[in-house]
């Protein structure tokens, strides 16, 4: 009786695991779209909390909405800009300095202004044009005192959408955190934040790398496990246009001289430990090179990279730096 009742514990214990579902969250945001997995002994249904916060973020640092502060902030308004805000803005202060001004979120008004052109050639700017629209750009003319941002020039234009996906995924994480929820993965857009492992299907969390592809198709070139972990992807094979004489450039713009830059790179993936982070410095690598991106990580071992990038002859190539997993 007593060897019937512990296997009869057994297989109802077993079962219990077999019926371990994530929780599981889709939807559109910052332009993009959202995944959320997470494993809620409670199934808590978190999906109002996460609209509340996506909603927070988007009237905080949204230039798509013309009353969010940001927009606010470019109209030069007067405006008190929240904890959010404040934390982007001090993110992206560190990464400017640390890559000499290469990732800058007020370049973006060198990039509207460039335009690229509807058919997918780039349209000459006047150098005159160049120079006056430079005379704005630069993080470091802008200063956050207390909670109101100083403009030094009020053409100056904050534009965060290269490290705001990656601030969201770490706002979400966070949340989940708070509510004692140790196995989750959230991803907007590509950028990724993962905890613990995948109850659902008892294993790692797994994420793939994709091959670049120029006529849109997708495919995924690698998988790899992540372990407590974000992941952000910053690739330039979707958006770019062409010259006259082929060669391809994508929406990099040269912080230091306001002109566009060609690139062999194609993608560029960074682990670290938070999202917001890995967006950031991928976007950056993404204007810097092979070389530079090489001798930058010799000084930053918390950042994981891993490139795919063309050679002279036109072929793909991969390089793994500071440790990225192979699998």
């Amino acid at each position: 009786m007593r060897h019937f009742l512990f296997t009869l514990l057994l297989l109802i214990v077993f079962s219990c695991k077999q019926d371990q579902k994530n929780t599981k969250l889709t939807g559109d945001v910052f332009g993009t779209t959202y995944s959320i997995q997470y494993y809620s002994e409670e199934n808590d249904d978190f999906q109002q909390q996460i609209d509340s916060l996506f909603y927070v973020i988007n009237k905080s640092m949204s230039t798509y909405q013309t009353n969010s502060d940001i927009s606010k902030l470019n109209r030069n308004e007067t405006v008190e800009v929240d904890e959010h805000f404040k934390k982007v803005f001090s993110a992206s202060q560190v990464i400017y300095e640390a890559t000499e001004g290469v990732f800058d979120p007020t370049i973006g008004v060198l990039v509207n202004a460039w335009d690229f052109g509807p058919e997918g050639k780039i349209i000459s700017l006047d150098s005159l044009k160049i120079d006056s629209l430079m005379l704005s750009v630069g993080l470091n003319k802008v200063k956050l005192v207390g909670n109101t941002i100083f403009k030094e020039n009020t053409n100056t234009f904050i534009d965060f959408n290269a490290i705001a996906k990656g601030y969201g995924v770490d706002v979400i994480a966070d949340f989940l955190e708070s509510k004692n929820i140790e196995n989750y993965i959230v991803e907007i857009g590509g950028e990724i934040r993962c905890k613990g492992t995948n109850i659902e299907k008892q294993k790692p969390w797994k994420v793939g790398v994709e091959m670049p592809h120029f006529d849109g198709t997708q495919s995924i070139m690698k998988a790899i496990s992540l372990h407590n972990e974000s992941m952000a992807t910053s690739g330039t094979y979707r958006k770019f246009k062409t010259d006259s004489l082929g060669n391809r450039y994508s929406h990099i713009i040269d912080t230091k001289t306001g002109y566009p830059s060609k690139t062999n790179l194609l993608s560029i993936s960074v682990i670290t430990s938070n999202c917001m982070s890995a967006d950031g410095y991928a976007t950056a690598f993404k204007a810097m090179g092979i070389e530079k991106v090489k001798d930058f990580l010799k000084t930053h071992p918390e950042l994981k990279v891993f490139l795919i990038f063309e050679n002279e002859n036109k072929e793909l190539e991969t390089l793994s730096l500071n440790g990225f997993p192979e699998n």
